[in-house]
C-alpha cells in the first residue's frame, strides 16, 4: 500500500467515524407518561358523534374545469374530507387575505442568547377583487397575481427607509412562479428585483422560509386526518415577559398580561370550559409530481374545528424527523368576513435543525380600501425611490432583551407517537430541559474564537 493510498483509507476512516459518532449523538424523544388527562384521539378512536362532521374519502369528485380543485365549491359543507380542511386552512397565511395595514415586528435569536433580527415595518396589502381565497381560486389565472404586499422599515434606524415589494402569483404545473419581489435601499438610492427566490431558502436571520412565509397551495398536497386534539398553549410567552403592550386600529396602546392572551382572541364563541381549543390534526404530503424533492415533505396541522384556523404547525424532513414548528395566537382581526376575518396576531417559529427562533407580531392592524389610484401610485417599484410612509403605525410589541423571547413551542412528544419522530441531539434537550425549569430561555455558552 503506498504512502498516499494509505492516507485516503485513514481520512476516509477518520470521517466515517465522525458521522457515526453524529449520528449516535442523535437522542430518539421518547413519550412521557401523561401528566394530565390525554387530549388527543386518532380517528379509530373517534366516537360516532364526533366523526360526523369528517369524511375519511381519499379520493373525491374534481371541479370540471380546474381538476386539481375539489367539485364542491369553496367554503364547502361538512362533512369535510382532509382535503377541504387543507384548503379552508389555506385562507390562514402568514399575512391577511384582505387589503389592510399593519405593522409588523419581528426579532429572532440564535442559540447563543443573540437577538440577530429586529425590525419594525409597516405593511401594506392590496389583494385583487374579491379578496379571500374565493378570488385566488376562482378568480384568478395562473400567472396573474391576487395580491401585493409594500413593506416600509420604519425601525432600526439603520434600516429605516428601505422597502420591498412583493407581488404573489396564482401557480399551477405550467405557471410556477409563486412571487416577483422588489427591494429598495436608501444607502444605494435604487429599486433592485430580486430572483426568484427558492422554497426552501430562509429569510435573511430569521427562521421560517418564503413557503412559510407567504403559504403554499393546498392542490400541491395530498391530505388526511390523524385525529383531532385540544390545545391549551401556543405562544409560550416567559415568566420574565408579563404583558405586552399592542396598538388597536387608532394607534392607541394597551397594555396587556399574557397569561390574558387567548389563542382565537377573546371573542371566540367555541373554547372549552376549560379554555382550550378543540382541533383537527391533519397531515399534508407534498406531491411528487407538483413538488418533487420538496424540503419538507410531510406537514402537521392543528386547525381549529369551527374555522380550521392553524395554531401550530409541524414540518418534517424527507427522513421523517421533526424540524420545524410553528405557534400562532389569532384574533378576529376583519369581524365584516365573520369566520374567515381571522388572523394572525403573535407568530413564533422554531427552525429546530439550528434551534433559531423568529417572533412576528402583527400590530395595529386596521382594514384598508385601496382606490384604483392608490393601487398604481403606491404599489409599483418606482414609489419606493420617494420614501414617503404612506400610513403611519406605531407599535411597542417589538423584543428588546433575549429575556422577552418567547419560549420554544413545547413538543407534546406523547401525542401521535406513531406518527411524529422526535429526534433531538444532546446539546438541545438540555436547552430545552434548562428552559422548562427557568420559564425563559436558556442559550449556550458564547463559542470561543480562535486568536
Amino acid at each position: 500500500m503506498t504512502f498516499a493510498t494509505f492516507r485516503r483509507f485513514t481520512l476516509s476512516a477518520f470521517f466515517l467515524s465522525l458521522c457515526l459518532f453524529a449520528e449516535a449523538r442523535q437522542v430518539k424523544a421518547e413519550p412521557q407518561a401523561e401528566s394530565s388527562p390525554k387530549t388527543w384521539k386518532t380517528v379509530a378512536e373517534l366516537s360516532a358523534d364526533e366523526i360526523v362532521r369528517i369524511d375519511l374519502s381519499a379520493q373525491t369528485p374534481r371541479h370540471p374545469e380546474i381538476p386539481y380543485l375539489p367539485a364542491e365549491t369553496y367554503p364547502f359543507q361538512p362533512p369535510y374530507t382532509a382535503e377541504e380542511m387543507g384548503y379552508r386552512a389555506s385562507e390562514f397565511p402568514h399575512s391577511p387575505r384582505w387589503s389592510c395595514v399593519h405593522a409588523d415586528v419581528i426579532a429572532s435569536i440564535n442559540s447563543w442568547g443573540h437577538l440577530l433580527e429586529q425590525s419594525n415595518v409597516v405593511v401594506l396589502v392590496a389583494h385583487r377583487e374579491p379578496e379571500g381565497l374565493v378570488g385566488e381560486l376562482y378568480h384568478t389565472k395562473p400567472g396573474e397575481h391576487f395580491v401585493t404586499s409594500l413593506g416600509q422599515y420604519s425601525g432600526p434606524a439603520q434600516r429605516y427607509g428601505s422597502q420591498n415589494l412583493s407581488l404573489r402569483y396564482r401557480v399551477d404545473k405550467d405557471f410556477t412562479k409563486k412571487i416577483d419581489m422588489f427591494i429598495y435601499t436608501p444607502s444605494l438610492c435604487r429599486v433592485r428585483r430580486q430572483p426568484q427566490p427558492r422554497r426552501a431558502d430562509r429569510f435573511p436571520n430569521m427562521a421560517f422560509t418564503f413557503d412559510d412565509g407567504f403559504g403554499r397551495d393546498s392542490w400541491e398536497w395530498s391530505w388526511r386526518i390523524l385525529g383531532t386534539d385540544v390545545l391549551f398553549e401556543t405562544v409560550r410567552f416567559p415568566h420574565t415577559r408579563q404583558t405586552i403592550i399592542l396598538a388597536d386600529d387608532t394607534n392607541s396602546f394597551h397594555e396587556i398580561p399574557t397569561p390574558q392572551l387567548k389563542m382565537m382572541g377573546d371573542g371566540y364563541p367555541f373554547y372549552t370550559p376549560d379554555g382550550g381549543v378543540e382541533c383537527y390534526v391533519v397531515e399534508a404530503r407534498a406531491r411528487e409530481d407538483w413538488l418533487p424533492n420538496y424540503y419538507a415533505p410531510k406537514i402537521v396541522y392543528w386547525l381549529d374545528k369551527h374555522f380550521f384556523y392553524p395554531l401550530r404547525i409541524e414540518e418534517y424532513d424527507p427522513e421523517g424527523r421533526l424540524i420545524f414548528i410553528e405557534t400562532r395566537i389569532a384574533d378576529l382581526l376583519n369581524p365584516a368576513l365573520g369566520e374567515h376575518g381571522y388572523g394572525m396576531l403573535i407568530d413564533v417559529y422554531w427552525d429546530m435543525t439550528i434551534d433559531l427562533l423568529t417572533y412576528s407580531a402583527h400590530d395595529g392592524h386596521r382594514v384598508r380600501a385601496w382606490t384604483d389610484e392608490d393601487r398604481q401610485t403606491y404599489f409599483n417599484p418606482d414609489f419606493m425611490r420617494r420614501v414617503w410612509f404612506i400610513d403611519e403605525v406605531k407599535s411597542q410589541a417589538g423584543i428588546n432583551t433575549p429575556d422577552e423571547f418567547c419560549l420554544r413551542p413545547a413538543l407534546d412528544v406523547g401525542k401521535f407517537p406513531t406518527e411524529r419522530t422526535i429526534v433531538l441531539s444532546p446539546e438541545l434537550q438540555a436547552r430545552i430541559d434548562a428552559q422548562e425549569a427557568a420559564g425563559r430561555l436558556v442559550f449556550d455558552s458564547q463559542p470561543q474564537t480562535d486568536e
